[in-house]
């Protein structure tokens, strides 16, 4: 077993305070590694960052074909529970005839400053569609109604989950061997760096084939690429990220982190695992590879404050910075 590879390094004047390690693959749409740091066959969970991968039943079955495509962005997020994604959602609830009570995804802080600072001021206590995964359980409700199953439609046994660990288990081409159960209720399959850099890999190279799946994973990581600012939110990585590529890249974060890329122009798919969780390392790492594979600009904004942002104290003195490791570079 290959160990972790220093990936992100954290500076503080002239020495490095503290270093991230972690696994990287990047696959062909043939499913091979075309490059990897660390250990490819090291089992991690995906987290939040294969949320497309668990909307590919809602198009497959056929029950989200009137869906939007904001929608099916939303089905994809992790989004920050602003008004642009709550009253999104709350409408899709109420298309289907559902209110928030049909929800099992549990009530969430928004992240969003301003939405969290009415909610308090306001005195109200937030609800399960400010959850960041209300879009991906609207999915779920979505797909739950045209199967006419049970309303606990998160529980590891229920057609729902079946149907998303089935899709998962064939687009990273492993058998998931266990699951937790993810932060809104819902089962994580784990898989290895290399299944999920490998599953993608199959959306990034989806427009070439023609069968069901295949056209869901476009329309999936079309909407994305369309949408930036629902998967995610405003000053979030995954959003700046793809606006910074002009939607060309979707990419995608998970806790722990995790972090994704799907490039259709390169039919290529990339899977981060950070072994520490830290999210700004693997932010660092994901916009890294992404210049790195030429499909990000090095001078664009985005990826200056993802790749060597600087470390400002809190009287505003720059202390330091985070910066990809030799192995990155």
């Amino acid at each position: 077993m290959t160990n972790p590879v220093d990936l992100v390094e954290i500076w503080r004047g002239d020495m490095v305070e503290c270093v991230h390690r972690g696994h990287v693959v990047v696959c062909d749409d043939a499913g091979q590694i075309v490059s990897a740091l660390g250990d490819p066959d090291k089992v991690i969970y995906p987290r939040s960052s294969c949320k497309m991968v668990q909307a590919l039943p809602l198009l497959e079955s056929g029950a989200g074909a009137h869906l939007s495509v904001e929608q099916l962005a939303l089905a994809c997020a992790s989004h920050n529970g602003a008004a642009i994604h709550t009253d999104r959602v709350g409408a899709w609830l109420r298309d289907l005839g559902m209110t928030d009570d049909n929800f099992r995804c549990g009530p969430q802080l928004p992240d969003d400053i301003p939405t969290r600072n009415a909610l308090i001021r306001a005195n109200e206590k937030p609800c399960q569609f400010h959850n960041n995964c209300s879009g991906k359980h609207a999915g779920f409700l979505t797909l739950n109604k045209h199967l006419g199953a049970g309303p606990d439609y998160q529980e590891p046994d229920h057609p729902v989950q079946q149907a998303c660990k089935a899709a998962f288990e064939e687009v990273t081409q492993e058998t998931s061997p266990m699951f937790g159960i993810d932060g809104c209720s819902a089962p994580n399959h784990a898989c290895t760096v290399h299944g999920l850099a490998r599953a993608m890999a199959f959306f990034a190279s989806a427009q070439d084939r023609s069968d069901r799946r295949s056209a869901a994973a476009v329309k999936l990581t079309h909407a994305m690429g369309a949408h930036p600012a629902l998967v995610a939110g405003e000053t979030r990585a995954c959003t700046d990220l793809m606006r910074a590529m002009n939607g060309k890249v979707a990419v995608k974060t998970g806790a722990e982190g995790v972090f994704i890329a799907i490039i259709p122009e390169k039919r290529l798919g990339v899977a981060i695992k950070i072994v520490d969780g830290a999210t700004r390392a693997s932010e660092c790492a994901i916009a890294t590879i992404l210049v790195k594979l030429g499909v990000l600009d090095p001078a664009h904004p985005a990826a200056i404050a993802r790749m060597q942002p600087p470390i400002v104290n809190r009287r505003g003195i720059v202390t330091g910075s985070i910066r990809p490791a030799a192995a990155l570079r």
